[in-house]
């Protein structure tokens, strides 16, 4: 985690990015893709085995979560921890995190080596995230809840107070809503909710 970052704060990328590297014949073809979801991870790695069949290797990384706690990296057919790892290294150093790095290999005839493979690979990836643009996300959660109606001064006001973004609301005599909050005020936001009359909180 970055230093300069709040602890619900991290990198990520805003979109889709391409990069490449050739060494001695051999083409090194990277994408990078903002993510989400371990099931998101595996339909765009298949989606790229099928548009990029004729390509040797397909190997990948990924990083997921605020401080990157879930991870893999895969070498795809590659000598261990030439490609995944050199991959996962890149986005370890550049701090970044709800991302997918894949990277395809056109064999060019030559073997490149152990170093020839992780040197390849690293810089096939920096050059998708140097092609990118990397922003800051911040972690957060949901809460919902029901009042009635009559209380919807001091919850409008709790809201505007921390800048809560409204994901859901529904209003009748007892309104319902859901809530979107920054991690590190999840607490904080709970506790006043808790403190408005006739407020009943059901996550």
């Amino acid at each position: 985690m970055s230093k300069n970052l709040p602890s619900d704060s991290y990198k990520s990328i805003s979109k889709p990015s391409k990069g490449i590297y050739k060494e001695l014949g051999s083409k090194f073809i990277s994408f990078a893709y903002p993510v989400s979801t371990e099931e998101e991870i595996k339909e765009i790695v298949s989606t790229i085995k099928k548009e990029y069949f004729d390509a040797r290797h397909h190997c990948y990384a990924y990083r997921l979560g605020v401080s990157g706690e879930l991870w893999r990296a895969n070498d795809d057919g590659e000598p261990s921890s030439s490609a995944g790892r050199p991959i996962l290294g890149q986005l370890l150093s550049n701090e970044l995190s709800d991302i997918l790095v894949v990277v395809i290999r056109y064999f060019g005839g030559t073997k490149l080596g152990i170093p020839g493979l992780i040197r390849s690979y690293k810089n096939a990836t920096l050059d998708a995230i140097n092609n990118g643009e990397i922003i800051e996300k911040i972690a957060s959660k949901e809460i919902s809840f029901n009042f009635d109606y009559i209380n919807m001064e001091p919850v409008m006001k709790l809201l505007k107070t921390f800048n809560i973004n409204i994901k859901r609301q529904e209003f009748d005599l007892r309104c319902t809503f859901t809530i979107s909050v920054r991690s590190s005020e999840y607490k904080t936001i709970y506790n006043a909710l808790e403190q408005i009359e006739s407020l009943v909180i059901t996550l």
